[in-house]
């Protein structure tokens, strides 16, 4: 992946980005990252470090094209929550960063830890957003006798799946409760999520009910009496369906229209960046709702959500 996107002119050359955004009309981004994680690239004690540099960096961009560049999404050292929480703080606070990123493991743990409360309760105080990108790759395999996955199928299926375990995993834990005003973003429509509508609905109505007596403890969670799909339906996920418009309208379907917010993926398309953006824009366009649920999807919820900068 580090290859591929490397050899990408919109991740390594500005000038052509900036080109690529003129050709749509009031383009702009909230650049991030993506992956990998700063503690995949150096040692536990230069995360921080690391972190700091990339969110100084995205900072410096946004000053220098802030109508192309409002705001960013800041990098965090996710190898430690104390760090982590820490410098959320300061790149929300002192750069203007409109929240974080994190994964939907941490190495293979699961992130509704108390740990991870850390930082979700400071992005709750500041009202700033939680980006969350479907982490797993090559080197962890779905079936046990196997030591790499098979035709990419950890970024085709094992993705959505990664973003739908962490989704449950958040709300379980009782996310919308404990930090009722964080705003949590799933990438690529919400995954696998608005598939299971049905299964989740009627599943809840039957919570705990598949749990042997002896194994109750792992039904428990803080929102047990009242886990309706209306805590999922909280949430938010974003437009990235690579030029689905059956995705989206699916996606509108389930987390309703006011939650869905724009992305595209750009710029990891056959097309050197072009493609992803022209191709949700058009799916938008084309979507049988009203041009003020158009409006929603391209541009108002987000302003809504990081209404902190805009």
């Amino acid at each position: 992946m580090m290859t591929r996107a490397s050899r990408m002119p919109a991740m390594s050359d500005l000038s052509y980005r900036l080109r690529l955004m003129d050709t749509f009309e009031g383009y702009q981004q909230i650049p991030c990252i993506v992956s990998p994680s700063v503690e995949q690239l150096v040692p536990e004690d230069k995360t921080a470090e690391l972190a700091r540099s990339a969110n100084e960096s995205f900072y410096a961009l946004c000053q220098k094209y802030p109508d192309k560049f409002p705001s960013f999404v800041a990098v965090l050292p996710l190898d430690n929550m104390d760090k982590a929480a820490k410098e959320a703080e300061f790149a929300v606070t002192q750069l203007g960063a409109a929240g974080a990123q994190i994964f939907t493991n941490q190495g293979g743990a699961a992130i509704d830890s108390d740990e991870f409360y850390k930082l979700y309760h400071v992005l709750d105080d500041l009202e700033a957003a939680l980006w969350v990108h479907p982490a797993r790759t090559q080197n962890q395999p779905y079936y046990k006798n196997e030591t790499e996955e098979r035709y990419e199928l950890w970024w085709t299926m094992m993705w959505p799946i990664e973003t739908t375990m962490a989704a449950s995993r958040l709300v379980y834990s009782g996310i919308n409760q404990r930090c009722p005003r964080l705003k949590v973003i799933l990438h690529h429509a919400g995954g696998m999520l608005p598939m299971m509508e049905g299964r989740l609905e009627n599943g809840l109505k039957l919570y705990g009910t598949r749990t042997a007596q002896d194994k109750k403890d792992l039904t428990e969670s803080p929102i047990k009496e009242k886990c309706q799909i209306d805590e999922f339906r909280r949430l938010y996920a974003d437009c990235a369906t690579f030029g689905s418009k059956a995705a989206i309208q699916c996606g509108i379907n389930f987390f309703g229209a006011g939650h869905m917010v724009f992305a595209s993926d750009m710029p990891f398309d056959p097309e050197d960046g072009f493609g992803y953006v022209r191709r949700t824009l058009n799916d938008i366009a084309n979507l049988p709702i009203t041009e003020k649920e158009k409006d929603a999807l391209r541009y108002t919820n987000a302003l809504k959500i990081l209404k902190r900068i805009f």
